[in-house]
C-alpha cells in the first residue's frame, strides 16, 4: 500500500500508520480510502492474533482530513457518489468500532474535520502535547458538516447539550481543552510516552466496547424529548437564522441531523448523517466557503508576498504615531503578539490615553479567564506611551497612523523617519491617501508602504498592504511579514485612490444613499443589505465611520484633483452625506447622531426624519435591492482587477470579506460572479446600468471573460 503501513510486533499489537508519499499531510484521497478499506479488512482477518490496534501518523500532523478540491467539481447529480462513498469510509471505521480488540489513536499533531472522526473509530483517544495540535470537527466553516460519523459519535459520545455548540460553531481545540471538553481521554508529553500509555491500555482493556453501542447506552444529558433539551432546541432554529440569515444551509443540516439522528438507532443516524452530507457537498454554497479556505491558506503561505528568495522578517521594535484609536488598536495588535511598541502621541497625557485601551481589553480578557493577571501585565508591559519623539529611535518598523490630513502626515513622517533603524521600513495607516503621494515627504520611498488597519483593530482581522511607485520588493516582503507576525490578514494592492477595500466599501455605502435619494424607505434598505449577508445596513454603518469624515475624504478627493488640473465629477449618493452632515447636522453616532438615534436606556433606532425622503409613489423590489448591493461591490472589484489596484483573486476574495463585509456565503466578490456565471452577471448588470446609471457598467475585463466563458480567477 502507498499511504498506509501496517506492522505488527511480537506482543501482537497491529500498528497502523498513515503516510501519504511525497505530500505533507496526509488525507483521505482517492488511494487513501482504498487502501484503508484494505488495511480494515487484514485488520479484521488477522483479528484472532492480534491484542490490539494503534492508529498513528508519520507525518508532523495526524491527519489533515478530507480532500477539499474534488467538492469544486462536484454537481447535484454527483450526491448520489457522494452519499455512497462517505457509506464505505464509515463501515470501515465501524468495522473499527466493533473490532472487540483495543484500538487506540496516537494523535501526534493536528487532527481536523475527517481526521479527528478517524481517532473517534478508537476506543482511547491519546494527544501529544503540542501547541500546534489541535482538534475538532470545523467543517461547518466549510459549509459541510462531520459526515465521516463525527457528528453522530460526538452526539452520542458528549450528549446534545455538549456536541451542539461544538458542532455548529466548528470549535477548535488544544490537547488540554480537548480532554476538557471529552474529547479525547489522555495527554502525552513525549511520543514515546505516547505509545507507551497506549500499550498500557491496550493491556488492560481487552475487549472494549464503545459506549453507545452497549446496550445498557443512555445519551448523556438525554434525548431531544429531555425538557432541558427540547427548550434549547426549540430557540436554536431561531437564533441560528438570525446568525446566517438562512443564507449558510450547513448550519441548518447540522442540527436537522442532530435532532433526526438522536432518536433512532446508531446505524440510521448514520445513514441520515451521510444524506445530509451529500446535500452539502454538491451544494454552491460548499464550493464558495471551500474557495475561500484554500485563499486564505495562499495568503498564509505568502502568495502575495514578493519573491522567495527575500528572508523572512520579524519586527522586534515598533514605533506607533498618533493614539487615537487606530494608533491604540495597532499597539494593542503588537502587544498582544508579544511585540513590544512605542506609542507616541503630542502628550503624555493622549499617549497614556492610548494604552489604556489596551489595558482596558486585557482586564476584560482577565474577568473572562481567557488570561491571567501576571500575562496580562507583561502584555501591557510590551507599549511604552510617550511624547518623546526620540524615544522611536531604532525601531525597524514606524506606522504613522495621525488623521487624514495630507500635510499633517507629511510632516510627522519628515519629522520621525531620520530615526527608524538602518534596515526598517516606514508604513503609513491611511484608509485613502495614494501612497505614492504621501512617500513625496519620504527621503527613502522605496522604504515607504501603507498598512491600512481596520477598525476595531482588535476585532478586524484584515490589513491592507498598498505598494506606492516606488516601493521595493524588500519592504512589501517584511510588511507581509510584519501583518503574519501580528496575527493579522495581509493582503496587497496597488496604489489608488482609495485603495480597494475603502473604494469598493464607498460603493456599498453610496448605494444605500442612492436608494434613500430614490425615496425608499431606510428601514427596507437596511434589511435587504442584511438578507443579502451583510453584516449591517449601510445607514448603520456609515453612522458609525462617520459621515464627516466621509464629507472630508470627498474633500479631499476634490481638491487634489483639481490641483492636478482634472475636474471632480460627484458620485451618485454622495450629495446625501452633505445634506446630513450640512444641512440636517447628523453626521453620525460620535456626534449623536445620524441616520440612527442613538439613546441611553434603549436600543438605537432609525432616526424619525428620515421620513422626509421617503416617496409614497415610488416602487422597488427587495430582491433587486438585494441584487443592487452585490453587484454594485462585485464590479467594483473586477474594476479594480482590471485597473492593476487588485492582481490576485485571493487577495480580492479575502478583502471583501474581511475587510469590507462581502457575504461571506458568497466566497469573496469575484468569487460571487464566477457563481452567477461571468456571462449571466454581465447580462444582469447591463440591465442594472440601463436603469440605475454607469456605476453598473462592467469593465472590460469581465466582458471578455464572459465572451470566453472564463472564471475570474
Amino acid at each position: 500500500m502507498e499511504t498506509i503501513r501496517l506492522e505488527k510486533d511480537a506482543e501482537g499489537i497491529l500498528t497502523i500508520t498513515f503516510d501519504a508519499p511525497g505530500a505533507p499531510v496526509n488525507t483521505m484521497s482517492d488511494t487513501w480510502r482504498r487502501e484503508f478499506g484494505e488495511a480494515v479488512a487484514q485488520v479484521v482477518a488477522q483479528n484472532d492474533s492480534i491484542k490490539g490496534v494503534i492508529l498513528a501518523s508519520a507525518k508532523s500532523t495526524f491527519f489533515a482530513g478530507a480532500e477539499l478540491k474534488g467538492v469544486l467539481e462536484y454537481q447535484a447529480s454527483d450526491a448520489p457518489h457522494c452519499f455512497e462513498f462517505v457509506e464505505r469510509v464509515k463501515s470501515q471505521l465501524r468495522a473499527l468500532d466493533k473490532l472487540g480488540k483495543p484500538v487506540v489513536a496516537c494523535i501526534n499533531g493536528a487532527a481536523l474535520g475527517g481526521g479527528f472522526e478517524i481517532t473517534l473509530a478508537a476506543h482511547h483517544r491519546i494527544a501529544l502535547d503540542n501547541p500546534k495540535t489541535l482538534l475538532g470537527l470545523p467543517e461547518v466553516t466549510l459549509g459541510l458538516l462531520p459526515g465521516a460519523s463525527g457528528l453522530t459519535k460526538l452526539v452520542r459520545l458528549l450528549g446534545l447539550e455538549a456536541a451542539f455548540p461544538i458542532l455548529m460553531e466548528g470549535k477548535t481545540f488544544s490537547p488540554a481543552t480537548a480532554l476538557d471538553a471529552g474529547l479525547i481521554d489522555e495527554i502525552a508529553a513525549t511520543p514515546e510516552e505516547m505509545f507507551a500509555k497506549a500499550r498500557t491500555w491496550i493491556a488492560a482493556n481487552p475487549a472494549p466496547v464503545q459506549p453507545y453501542d452497549d446496550p445498557k447506552y443512555r445519551m448523556p444529558g438525554g434525548g431531544p424529548s429531555n425538557p432541558k433539551i427540547a427548550q434549547m432546541l426549540a430557540i436554536a432554529p431561531a437564533i441560528t437564522i438570525e446568525k446566517t440569515r438562512g443564507l449558510l444551509p450547513a448550519p441548518e443540516a447540522i442540527m436537522a441531523c442532530i435532532v433526526e439522528g438522536a432518536q433512532v438507532d446508531m446505524d440510521t443516524a448514520l445513514r441520515i448523517e451521510s444524506r445530509y452530507l451529500a446535500e452539502l457537498m454538491v451544494s454552491q454554497v460548499a464550493k464558495n466557503l471551500i474557495t475561500l479556505f484554500f485563499n486564505q491558506n495562499a495568503i498564509k503561505s505568502g502568495a502575495s508576498r514578493g519573491p522567495k528568495e527575500i528572508p523572512k522578517w520579524k519586527a522586534t521594535k515598533v514605533g506607533i504615531l498618533g493614539a487615537g484609536m487606530m494608533g491604540s488598536g495597532i499597539a494593542w495588535a503588537n502587544a498582544n503578539r508579544g511585540v513590544p511598541c512605542v506609542l507616541k502621541d503630542v502628550s503624555q497625557e493622549a499617549a497614556d490615553k492610548g494604552k489604556a485601551y489596551s489595558a482596558a481589553l486585557l482586564e476584560k480578557r482577565i474577568k473572562q479567564g481567557r488570561m491571567d493577571p501576571t500575562r496580562a501585565a507583561l502584555t501591557l508591559n510590551l507599549i511604552t506611551p510617550t511624547a518623546n519623539m526620540m524615544e522611536i529611535k531604532d525601531c525597524d518598523l514606524i506606522i504613522e497612523a495621525v488623521f487624514e490630513k495630507r500635510d499633517l502626515k507629511a510632516a510627522v513622517t519628515k519629522e520621525s523617519e531620520p530615526l527608524l533603524k538602518a534596515g526598517g521600513i516606514y508604513a503609513s495607516n491611511t484608509s485613502t491617501l495614494p501612497i505614492s503621494g504621501l512617500a513625496k515627504a519620504s527621503a527613502h520611498p522605496e522604504k515607504f508602504i501603507g498598512l491600512h488597519f481596520f477598525s476595531p483593530v482588535d476585532k478586524m482581522a484584515l490589513v491592507e498592504i498598498i505598494k506606492g511607485e516606488k516601493t521595493d520588493a524588500d519592504t512589501l516582503a517584511k510588511a507581509y511579514d510584519y501583518v503574519l507576525q501580528i496575527g493579522k490578514t495581509p493582503i496587497v494592492v496597488n496604489d489608488s485612490r482609495g485603495f480597494y477595500t475603502s473604494r469598493t466599501f464607498g460603493t456599498f455605502v453610496r448605494e444605500g444613499m442612492c436608494m434613500l435619494e430614490e425615496g425608499i424607505p431606510a428601514a427596507v434598505i437596511e434589511n435587504a443589505a442584511r438578507q443579502c449577508g451583510m453584516p449591517v445596513g449601510p445607514l448603520a454603518v456609515i453612522d458609525e465611520t462617520s459621515m464627516s469624515l466621509s464629507v472630508s475624504v470627498m474633500d479631499q478627493a476634490r481638491a487634489d484633483l483639481e490641483a492636478e488640473g482634472k475636474p471632480y465629477t460627484a458620485q451618485p449618493g454622495e450629495s446625501m452625506f452633505y445634506k446630513m452632515v450640512r444641512d440636517l447636522k447628523r453626521p453620525g453616532r460620535a456626534a449623536g447622531g445620524g441616520f440612527y438615534e442613538y439613546p441611553k436606556d434603549a436600543k438605537k433606532h432609525l432616526w424619525a426624519g428620515l421620513k422626509q425622503f421617503e416617496k409614497p409613489d415610488v416602487a422597488y423590489d427587495v430582491a433587486e435591492l438585494k441584487r443592487r448591493f452585490l453587484y454594485r461591490q462585485s464590479i467594483e472589484t473586477a474594476r479594480c482587477l482590471a485597473e492593476g489596484v487588485l492582481t490576485t483573486f485571493h487577495d480580492a476574495n479575502i478583502g471583501s470579506i474581511f475587510g469590507i463585509g462581502f457575504p461571506a456565503w458568497t466566497g469573496g466578490a469575484l468569487q460571487y460572479i464566477n457563481n452567477e456565471g461571468a456571462a449571466a452577471f454581465v447580462k444582469n448588470a447591463d440591465a442594472l446600468a440601463a436603469k440605475y446609471g454607469e456605476r453598473f457598467a462592467v469593465p472590460q475585463l469581465l466582458r471578455d471573460k464572459a465572451a470566453r466563458n472564463e472564471l475570474m480567477g
